[in-house]
């Protein structure tokens, strides 16, 4: 007896195609790995990706505001800045003009104290040459009595003789200077 069990040896397409029974018993795990997949891995994977997303678009926006808290604060300085400088500039003027204004204040009060002490000289000086010309009168009068007395061989001791001598012989003194110039 002879069995025909023996098949016959698959032709053409069919030998990449496996038996039916290979394809049931292979597709049960793969089904079983694909609802594993999609009920189990899938949902934490994106709980995952969803609370990256979630702290990198946070990030983002702190990020964001950190920038433009900087940008403000930024401005405010830099505005504060040209605030400071313009201040420091008005108070650079300030000091020149009020610097200028010292300046001349005290040069006017050395001019005032460089005349007065020059009237004071001046003041000092006639008051000297007036006291110069008195004593010098005085001592003139004096060589002038004791030459008189010795070219006249008489003595002027009598105070009103030679006072009277005296200031005849100074009054032809000046009015002799004064015929000179």
């Amino acid at each position: 007896m002879q069995l025909s069990a023996v098949s016959e040896p698959a032709s053409g397409a069919s030998i990449f195609l496996p038996p039916l029974y290979d394809i049931v018993w292979s597709a049960v795990p793969f089904a079983l790995i694909l609802w594993f997949f999609f009920a189990w891995v899938m949902p934490r994977f994106r709980k995952i990706l969803d609370e990256r997303s979630e702290l990198i678009e946070g990030g983002i926006a702190k990020a964001e505001a950190a920038q433009a808290e900087a940008s403000a604060q930024l401005e405010e300085y830099n505005a504060l800045l040209a605030e400071g400088r313009a201040e420091a500039s008005k108070i650079r003027e300030q000091a020149r003009a009020d610097g200028l204004a010292i300046l001349a204040e005290f040069k006017e009060q050395a001019q005032a104290e460089a005349t007065r002490i020059s009237q004071n000289a001046q003041v000092q000086i006639e008051a000297e040459r007036q006291s110069a010309l008195a004593s010098l009168r005085a001592e003139v009068g004096s060589l002038a009595i004791d030459l008189a007395s010795g070219v006249i061989g008489q003595s002027l001791a009598d105070d009103t003789k030679a006072s009277v001598l005296v200031d005849q012989f100074l009054a032809d003194l000046d009015s002799s200077e004064k015929a000179k110039s």
